[in-house]
């Protein structure tokens, strides 16, 4: 009966044969045909994918085993390292500062190297989005705080060029000065406040002059990013399976 009915479909030009599919695509994993991607052992029934590869049991495991484990402890050493250098870049962006009268931008990019850097080690290599957060904030800090120790000691040397000139007065010049009412001091935590906050908006008040204030923001941001692609880590193994 099968003959028959074959035949008659070869004789019949309206019966048609199904068409191929070439659309879908499978992949049939045929046990020892394949090897593990690691140890190059053949590869049994069942098999896993570590990042995309394939890999056998004992390989998948050892990579899931010695794969870095993030913890509180880790990123509070990585924070504590960072913050050390984030200050040790502020010290040495204000010092050149102070004692060049220049003030380079480009010093950012140094400080956002140091802090990445710092993370890392205090980590042991381990990274990740807290870490970048972590690092941006330290870096823009380091950068934007430094303005306060340039600024006091602008404000010093023109204090010290203001005495000596009013020392070279007359009499009735320092006597002016005795008429005039005392000025409200400021207390400590107000004086220190107001220079957080100044020192926090530097690189934007320095956009009074356009040019310069918008060439150290693109400067400050790149040294950000540099901090921030540091940070991220080495990247984790991705263990799925078993198929």
């Amino acid at each position: 009966m099968g003959v028959v009915v074959c035949s008659r479909a070869m004789q019949d030009p309206s019966v048609t044969p199904p068409a191929p599919q070439f659309d879908t695509a499978e992949y049939a994993h045929v046990p020892g045909s394949e090897r593990c991607q690691f140890c190059k052992q053949p590869l049994a029934t069942n098999y896993f994918r570590v990042n995309g590869v394939m890999a056998c049991a004992s390989c998948a495991d050892q990579a899931q085993r010695n794969a870095p484990k993030d913890s509180h402890v880790a990123f509070s050493r990585a924070v504590f390292f960072g913050v050390g250098a984030a200050i040790l870049g502020m010290i040495l962006y204000a010092t050149f500062a102070i004692l060049t009268g220049w003030v380079i931008g480009y010093l950012s990019l140094a400080v956002g190297y140091l802090v990445g850097k710092a993370m890392m080690k205090g980590s042991g290599g381990l990274g990740g989005r807290r870490y970048q957060i972590a690092a941006v904030l330290l870096t823009y800090a380091a950068v934007s705080m430094s303005a306060i120790p340039v600024g006091i000691a602008v404000m010093r040397k023109e204090h010290k060029e203001q005495t000596n000139s009013a020392q070279t007065t007359a009499d009735a010049g320092s006597s002016e000065q005795s008429e005039q009412a005392p000025k409200e001091k400021m207390s400590v935590g107000k004086a220190l406040a107001y220079l957080g906050f100044l020192g926090l908006a530097s690189p934007f008040l320095e956009l009074q002059d356009p040019v310069h204030g918008l060439i150290g923001l693109v400067i400050l941001f790149v040294g950000i990013q540099i901090a921030w692609k540091l940070t991220a880590g080495a990247p984790r193994a991705e263990v799925t399976g078993p198929y």
